[in-house]
């Protein structure tokens, strides 16, 4: 299930894991943060030895074609029609309650890009499908990966979101304006889908 020369590799050209993770726990929403860099990808394939989870993603559907789809879905990517948005968080709730185990990882960003606000889809995803939120902050100034503990949603957005807005803060690098901003007011912004 595990390639240990990927592990091997991720941890030869520096990088580490900082908190711990649960091997045993059988679904969660991951969430990675800041999003500044291609590397990001090859970095959370790398971690999945070391974390000793299979954490997959979601991919536009339109990407899966009969010569390309067994390569996204042997790095662990999962279709999703984007063409029905709307029904984005449901699709992937009821793949969550189908599955004995699944581990799906999203950038809330969405870019590259500076960004002043983050998607919130991945935060009804997790509570329509009743699994933890784990959060992942890419340190790159120590080659760190560094992990939170769950954080289980309730359906009060600003009140679960305050602890993923302060564990991204103490992530060192670069901060993009979402960030910048709540440090500035203290305030967690309404959810934007």
């Amino acid at each position: 299930m595990f390639n240990p020369i990927i592990g091997f590799i991720f941890k030869l050209c520096g990088w580490k894991v900082v908190g711990h993770v649960d091997p045993n726990m059988p679904k969660a929403m991951w969430v990675l943060a800041p999003h500044w860099s291609n590397w990001d990808v090859f970095l959370g394939i790398g971690v999945r030895p070391i974390v000793r989870l299979r954490i997959g993603f979601l991919a536009k559907s339109e990407l899966f074609h009969w010569y390309s789809s067994w390569l996204i879905r042997a790095v662990g990517g999962y279709p999703v029609d984007r063409k029905n948005a709307s029904n984005l968080v449901d699709a992937v709730a009821n793949m969550f309650k189908k599955s004995e185990s699944m581990h799906i990882s999203i950038t809330p960003e969405g870019t590259r890009s500076d960004v002043s606000t983050i998607k919130s889809g991945f935060y009804y995803m997790a509570l329509k499908a009743n699994v933890p939120i784990l959060l992942c902050g890419f340190e790159y100034p120590t080659k760190s990966l560094i992990f939170s503990d769950p954080i289980y949603p309730t359906g009060n957005y600003a009140q679960d979101m305050k602890p993923m807005y302060d564990f991204f803060l103490t992530i060192k690098g670069p901060k993009k304006k979402w960030l910048l901003d709540y440090e500035r007011t203290g305030i967690v912004p309404e959810s934007r889908k």
